[in-house]
């Protein structure tokens, strides 16, 4: 992958080899997008005979704006300023190519352009949409934003896949520092939030976890991963009040039948990763005594998968074991 990451920031130096090709369009007007392209050459004048190389060559790499006015038309004036600042804020995601029609008049008359000011994005060397007038700064920040939504997409989910691969190779700091970086331009990316909020409990964080979460958009749907965080922060609660580990292994060694002994020492066990041995205690209160207090057992073991992930070996196992005892 390239190594001119703009989110290479939070983690620069540290697990390059997630960097990602993401790039957003930032608010500062000098912005230099991968250090090419200075804010100055964002905006030019074309004629007739450079129209090809300036718009259409040019938007097979960033959609261009082709502001087609004239010296004589007023709107025109004050349309110019507020779309050049909006291109320049944009910082490299699209560029402005402005045509007078006095001086040039043929692309626009092929373009059917009756009235100016008038705005043409192209992109892939095809025009895609327009607007006419002097419209508000907002609503042009909002069109050259729609032009780049779908990059923008695939630029998150580029970023949350190397997120996602950094985790696998236990570089935590890396996968934090891409999560957080996605968040500082998406702010409602829910798998970010989700992935950030697991590191901080991971950590050992469990208020900063918390934090992260309540910044989840009201009416959220629960993911999976969002489901087992939660399973797994409330299991956490549950064997912070457990006894001493050896002392409950010794009373189920006195005492096979102490079912709640056993139950505390696979939350317990759980809690210290040692997953197979706590679905092993669970399966023997079920195999023992399914009734116990309404089907505690069985009800924790399927907490446990939840947490621990549906397609997760050790639930995969338990699972088809539970099956088993039940079914057989």
């Amino acid at each position: 992958m390239s190594d001119d990451n703009p989110f290479g920031g939070p983690f620069s130096g540290q697990g390059g080899q997630y960097a990602t090709t993401v790039q957003y369009g930032g608010a500062v007007p000098d912005a230099r997008p991968g250090g090419d392209t200075p804010a100055a050459d964002l905006v030019k004048d074309t004629t007739t005979a450079k129209f090809a190389a300036d718009v259409i060559q040019e938007s097979r790499h960033q959609p261009v704006l082709v502001d087609f006015w004239a010296p004589w038309c007023g709107p025109c004036k004050q349309l110019a300023p507020a779309l050049e600042k909006a291109v320049k804020a944009a910082g490299g995601r699209v560029k402005l190519v402005k045509m007078n029609i006095d001086e040039h008049p043929a692309i626009a008359g092929q373009l059917g352009i009756q009235s100016i000011p008038a705005v043409i994005a192209f992109k892939d060397g095809q025009p895609i949409d327009g607007f006419m007038g002097a419209v508000p700064e907002s609503q042009i920040n909002d069109f050259i934003r729609k032009l780049g939504a779908g990059d923008d997409k695939l630029q998150i989910a580029e970023a949350l896949a190397a997120a996602t691969e950094a985790r696998a190779a236990g570089d935590m700091q890396s996968a934090a520092g891409i999560y957080e970086a996605v968040l500082q331009y998406a702010p409602d990316t829910v798998d970010a939030l989700e992935g950030l909020a697991a590191l901080r409990f991971e950590a050992g964080d469990r208020k900063g976890a918390e934090a992260v979460l309540a910044r989840l958009p009201e009416g959220t749907k629960e993911t999976a991963g969002l489901a087992a965080l939660r399973a797994r922060m409330a299991l956490a609660d549950q064997a912070a009040s457990l006894g001493d580990m050896a002392d409950l292994e010794r009373r189920v060694a006195e005492n096979p039948k102490d079912h709640q002994a056993r139950f505390d020492l696979a939350m317990a066990q759980n809690a210290a990763g040692e997953r197979e041995k706590a679905a092993e205690n669970l399966l023997a209160i079920v195999r023992a005594d399914r009734n116990w207090k309404d089907d505690a057992a069985r009800s924790q073991l399927l907490q446990l998968f939840e947490a621990w992930g549906m397609t997760d070996e050790v639930t995969l196992s338990a699972r088809r074991r539970l099956s088993s005892l039940l079914f057989s």
